[in-house]
């Protein structure tokens, strides 16, 4: 019987982690953070959900985020993933290196593209809003090899 894994998407909370962020993640047996972190308490609550696996953005620059590497791989469910902050940063060939995945952030536009059979990701921005953009997570669900994204505005509560 297969295993369905899901790993929960996070990037750009810039200090902020919302509750309903923490509530879109629950559930997730692995939690990939896309960098632009703002501050360390957020993996540190990340983590009492699931796992987790950070890299460091543009704006992590602090002490603290010295020891985060600005690139990561990490095998899930059978599968290879990369994960990278800016996807202007990337200098291989993710099919050719072997990865079905590539997680990002950085624009703050959630976003799903697949090319060449390596699907990109971006789960847009979980932290403060910037323009008209939405606050997003996103989430894989990887089963016998398959890969399903779902990105996920997340709801505020009115003021």
């Amino acid at each position: 019987m297969a295993h369905r894994i899901s790993v929960g998407l996070i990037s750009d909370t810039h200090g902020l982690l919302r509750p309903e962020a923490i509530e879109a993640l629950r559930g997730s047996d692995v939690i990939i953070h896309a960098g632009d972190i703002g501050d360390p308490a957020i993996l540190t609550e990340l983590a009492r959900l699931a796992p987790v696996t950070a890299i460091r953005g543009n704006i992590d620059k602090a002490a603290w985020a010295a020891s985060i590497p600005e690139t990561e791989a990490i095998g899930v469910g059978g599968l290879l993933i990369y994960v990278i902050h800016n996807l202007a940063d990337l200098d291989l060939d993710p099919a050719v290196a072997g990865f079905r995945v590539v997680v990002h952030g950085h624009s703050h536009q959630p976003g799903l593209k697949d090319a060449g059979g390596v699907m990109f990701v971006n789960p847009g921005s979980a932290g403060p809003r910037r323009f008209q953009l939405p606050i997003s997570v996103g989430r894989l669900s990887i089963e016998d090899g398959r890969v399903e994204v779902e990105l996920a505005e997340i709801e505020l509560p009115k003021r």
